[in-house]
């Protein structure tokens, strides 16, 4: 008998529908592309469900993803559901990784702040960032890695939350691009990996959900 994939849960974006008065829950179809590669099962989690915990608990949720897009505070749905996701996998130890605005939401969850960057040099322009974690460079086999950008929010040492470890610097301004927590298994990076599903994105998956996969 073939062993079941786990399953990823992966928050949603509240869309204006055109043409409709009203709202929807939305994606990017890479990312059900990026992580049937991975051998997960993704599973969606919506904006308006009265208990997340529930849910998440019946759908037997192995680990979860807090995605991109727009910022904190645009949706209160989605913060609220975002909110609920992390303390749920704070509660069970459930390995998390959040992209983007997702890494927002972790650092403001611990205490963190973010800051508004004053020119667009993270806004669709690809980069180098530096790998200063020993145990992350040894994983990619690289202190080096190319990443995409699409982000005006940044976060500094100065504004990071609490128990919150740097990995990946970007040198240039020297913004935080990745971290990890140091009593969770959490992990928040800058870039979109389901946008650009090289080895490297893969690799930084396997390590985000290296817990529940073989």
């Amino acid at each position: 008998m073939v062993s079941a994939k786990p399953k990823i849960g992966i928050s949603l974006r509240v869309v204006n529908a055109s043409n409709y008065n009203e709202k929807r829950d939305a994606l990017s179809q890479d990312w059900p592309v990026f992580l049937e590669k991975l051998h997960l099962n993704p599973i969606f989690i919506p904006n308006t469900l009265s208990d997340i915990t529930s849910y998440l608990q019946d759908m037997q949720i192995d680990g979860l993803i807090l995605s991109g897009g727009d910022n904190i505070g645009d949706t209160p749905e989605r913060d609220k559901t975002e909110k609920d996701i992390l303390e749920y996998a704070i509660k069970n130890k459930i390995p998390l990784i959040g992209i983007c605005r997702g890494m927002q939401v972790i650092n403001d969850y611990f205490g963190g702040t973010i800051e508004s960057s004053q020119n667009a040099k993270h806004v669709g322009k690809s980069h180098l960032i530096e790998i200063t974690n020993q145990d992350f460079s040894s994983f990619f086999n690289t202190n080096v890695l190319h990443v995409n950008s699409f982000h005006y929010n940044l976060i500094r040492l100065s504004n990071l939350g609490n128990d919150l470890e740097p990995f990946a610097i970007m040198k240039e301004d020297n913004t935080i691009e990745g971290f990890f927590h140091k009593n969770y298994p959490f992990l928040g990076v800058m870039w979109h990996p389901e946008r650009e599903q090289n080895s490297s994105n893969q690799l930084l998956f396997k390590k985000a959900f290296e817990k529940i996969t073989c």
